[in-house]
C-alpha cells in the first residue's frame, strides 16, 4: 500500500510549487503564523519555566543504544541542577533527555513539529506544543532556553545548533552557553571550523570558542550553571 505523503505548512508557505496558492490565501497564513507564535507564547509563559536548557540531538537514536543512555543522564542531571529540559519533542536522543527529565521531576517540554510522516510526541513529554512551521519553533527554543546541549544529531541538529550559534556569535541574543556532547562525533567539525573556517578568515578563534566540546556531562552542566548567571 503507497503512503500518501502529507503536504506542510512549511511547504505551503515555502515552495515554488504553491505560489498561486499562496497570493490566495496569504492573509489567512499570515494569521495562522501570527496564532501559532501567540499560541506558544502564552503556552510557555503559563508554564513558568524559569531556567531551561534547550537539548536536541537526533530523532534515530535507538533506544537501547549508549546514546540514548546518555541523553537520559543529561536530562536527569539537568534536572537535579534545577534546570527544566525542552527539546523537540521526538523520538531517539529528544526522547531520552524529556525521560531523563521527568526521573528528576522537573518540567519536561516538548516542541513538536508537523512533518510530511508524523513522529509524534514521546511520552515523556509534560508540556506539548505543536507547531506547523520550524522557524515559529526556533524562536520558542531560543526565548525559553538559558543554555543549550547537542547531543549527536543529523541536519535537524545542526539546524538548530549553527541557528542559536549565529545568534551568539552575532550578539542578537545574549551570551548562551552551547556544549556539544560527544568529543567523537564533534571533534571532527570543531576541527573543521578552525582549520577552514577560522583558517580562511571567516570566523574569528573566539567564535569556535562559543563551542564546548566534552563527554564529561558534569562539565557540561557547570557550564550551563554559568551561563544562567
Amino acid at each position: 500500500m503507497t503512503i500518501k505523503r502529507r503536504v506542510t505548512a512549511d511547504e505551503h508557505l515555502l515552495d515554488v510549487a504553491h505560489r498561486e496558492e499562496w497570493k490566495q490565501k496569504a492573509s489567512w497564513r499570515v494569521m495562522k503564523i501570527q496564532a501559532e507564535f501567540v499560541g506558544g507564547f502564552e503556552t510557555l509563559e503559563a508554564a513558568e519555566l524559569g531556567d531551561a536548557i534547550g537539548v536536541y540531538g537526533s530523532a534515530r537514536t535507538p533506544v537501547d543504544s549508549e546514546e540514548y543512555k546518555l541523553g537520559i543522564e543529561l536530562g536527569h542531571k539537568l534536572g537535579e541542577a534545577g534546570f527544566n529540559v525542552i527539546t523537540g519533542g521526538g523520538p531517539g536522543a529528544m526522547e531520552a533527555a524529556n525521560r531523563g527529565a521527568a526521573d528528576a521531576g522537573v518540567k519536561s517540554v516538548g516542541l513538536g513539529i508537523e512533518l510530511p510522516f508524523e513522529q509524534g510526541i514521546n511520552p515523556y513529554v509534560d508540556i506539548q506544543i505543536d507547531f506547523h512551521y520550524f522557524f515559529v519553533r526556533k524562536v520558542m527554543f531560543l526565548k525559553y532556553s538559558c543554555g543549550f546541549c547537542a547531543l549527536p544529531g543529523g541536519y535537524g541538529t545542526m539546524d538548530e545548533l549553527f541557528e542559536s550559534l549565529t545568534l551568539v556569535q552575532t550578539e542578537k541574543v545574549g551570551k548562551f552557553p552551547i556544549a556539544l556532547i560527544g568529543t567523537d562525533y564533534w571533534g571532527g567539525l570543531v576541527d573543521w571550523l578552525r582549520k577552514a573556517m577560522v583558517g580562511e578568515g571567516k570566523i574569528s578563534p573566539a567564535d569556535v570558542d562559543l563551542l564546548m566540546v566534552t563527554d564529561d556531562l558534569d562539565e557540561a552542566i557547570e557550564h550551563m550553571k554559568r551561563g544562567r548567571h
